[in-house]
């Protein structure tokens, strides 16, 4: 029986025009899997969606089947996949933050007001990183902070849709400064790796992006793996009330990047990978700028070092969740063990770091451990970086001693509260470190002086409250802003979340049945946004029961 030849592949046909386009789309630059997500952003940022017809091109040119391309479109907020006959959205998407600061400064108001036109789409969308801005609107690229219906209006018709960045200290600055003389040092051998380490663990610096990991210890702890050795910097802060990262960014780009390359010198990491969140796309035009003039003139040997892009998703501020984005896969975190510091980024041993975390290192090891481990209060060691927002006078990223508490925090650093407004709750980690009254403003903020209460200090990002809000509100906003951006891996956390929301949003909640569905995802959950969604509705049954009874 003679076997029939098909004239086509098995599956769906490929567009002649849109082979075409994506071909001169992606250029000459690899093919490789990992590579999908950065392919989906070069079709997106032409088109301002994705098209069926250059999805089946895209993956019949990287010999990918077609359900592959899909999942991994069809999962970030920030794709819009289009199929055949279906409309194409405007040209132009406005989104308009309603997290937790912003809908505090009147984002849904604005939201109300705005009235843009037909080839104008105004939607929602989860924290932007700008909370010291709120309300923010983000015109295509453009951030509009302390956005009014007229600023976003004159950002459209200007046609003001990419950043617009702020000044910074840039490479030729850096190095007068002495930068890029630590790394030089260390690879000329006047330093040696286990000097470094040392000095770092002596300092009791912890990671910064809010599981607080002594990092000179995770340092041996990746060293002491076999080679080859990778390191994947984490600049992916999604969580609401969180900007600290973006701030440093914006400001002193290099330190950065020159503590990223000691941490890696010391670990034994041949190759860089740093993965920045898509709403930062300032950040990211200087992080392109400033890492080629690095390679350009570079004051040592440098290893690969690949900047990537996320899409728009919180759990990808998970550290395996992040390793699997970066390999061109659905953000969903990966179950432990292994540990990412033993099988992370392409099977291989991982260092996985904050950006702040690394931020520090030069200063640390130029001024000694001493310097750091001196700086904080009430029995605290280190300085931390507060991204406050919310009802205080002067909202922003406060450097301040590890250990402070919010009241001092508020009157030292913050100007004091906003006009006409008193101290009525706080939440002391962003959306997932829970929601504490006035009463508890006298805690240190730190690492493990929380948990008593319930709370944890995660990224440091202090969200404050007045006594014109309601906890229970800012709750309902958290859990909505968790089931939204649940990965949906595992059922605790996907039904647990909307569950949560269901109940949140009667008038009266049944308690016992929310302690019970938070004590399941808790438990079950795989990873931390599950385990922490129910932080801030147990804080309000625990502490402002008057509220939800």
């Amino acid at each position: 029986m003679k076997t029939k030849v098909r004239p086509t592949p098995k599956g769906r046909a490929v567009d002649p025009k849109a082979r075409q386009e994506v071909l001169a789309v992606l250029g000459d630059a690899p093919r490789r899997r990992d590579l999908l997500i950065e392919h989906l952003h070069r079709i997106n940022d032409l088109a301002g969606y994705l098209p069926a017809a250059h999805l089946a091109a895209l993956a019949q040119e990287m010999r990918l089947a077609l359900t592959e391309v899909y999942e991994v479109a069809t999962f970030y907020h920030h794709f819009e996949v289009v199929k055949e006959g279906e409309a194409a959205p405007p040209a132009l998407t406005v989104r308009v933050c309603d997290s937790i600061a912003c809908e505090l400064a009147g984002a849904r108001q604005l939201l109300k007001n705005l009235s843009l036109g037909k080839d104008v789409r105004v939607v929602t969308a989860p924290c932007v990183g700008r909370c010291e801005t709120a309300p923010c609107v983000i015109v295509g690229q453009n951030p509009i902070g302390n956005a009014t219906v007229e600023s976003v209006k004159n950002a459209v018709a200007r046609k003001q849709t990419g950043p617009d960045n702020p000044k910074y200290l840039g490479y030729d600055l850096y190095r007068k400064t002495g930068g890029y003389n630590l790394i030089a040092d260390c690879l000329a051998g006047k330093r040696t790796r286990e000097d470094v380490t040392q000095i770092m663990e002596d300092s009791a610096l912890r990671g910064l992006g809010g599981a607080g990991f002594p990092a000179g210890r995770k340092w041996r702890l990746v060293a002491a793996e076999p080679a080859p050795r990778v390191m994947a910097v984490n600049i992916d802060e999604g969580e609401p009330g969180t900007f600290k990262d973006r701030w440093y960014l914006e400001r002193d780009p290099h330190r950065f990047l020159e503590g990223m390359l000691v941490a890696a010198w010391c670990a034994g990491v041949g190759e860089i990978w740093i993965y920045l969140r898509d709403e930062y796309a300032g950040c990211r035009a200087i992080l392109e700028k400033e890492l080629t003039r690095l390679r350009k003139e570079a004051p040592c040997a440098l290893p690969p070092i690949h900047l990537r892009r996320g899409a728009g998703a919180y759990i990808c501020g998970e550290e395996s969740a992040m390793i699997e984005s970066i390999e061109g896969k659905r953000g969903m975190p990966r179950h432990r063990p292994p540990y990412v510091a033993q099988v992370g980024l392409f099977g291989r041993p991982t260092l996985e770091h904050n950006m702040e975390t690394v931020y520090w290192v030069r200063e640390i090891v130029g001024k000694g451990a001493q310097w750091f481990a001196s700086q904080g209060r009430h029995g605290r060691k280190g300085l931390r970086s507060f991204s406050v927002s919310g009802r205080v006078k002067k909202p922003g990223v406060h450097l301040a001693p590890a250990g402070i508490t919010l009241n001092e925090l508020i009157q030292e650093y913050c100007g004091g509260m906003a006009d006409g407004h008193q101290l009525y709750a706080y939440l002391p980690g962003g959306a997932s470190g829970g929601i504490l009254p006035a009463s508890k403003a006298d805690i240190p903020l730190d690492f493990d002086t929380l948990q008593p209460h319930g709370c944890f200090i995660g990224s440091a990002a202090i969200v404050v409250l007045s006594d014109k809000d309601k906890a229970s509100k800012a709750a309902i906003n958290l859990m909505k802003f968790f089931h939204d951006e649940s990965c949906g891996k595992c059922t605790p956390c996907r039904v647990g979340t909307g569950k949560a929301v269901t109940l949140m949003q009667e008038r009266k909640w049944n308690q016992p049945l929310l302690n019970e569905l938070s004590q399941a995802m808790m438990d079950a959950s795989i990873c931390g946004l599950g385990q922490a969604a129910p932080n801030p509705a147990l804080s309000v049954m625990k502490y402002f029961p008057d509220e939800v009874s």
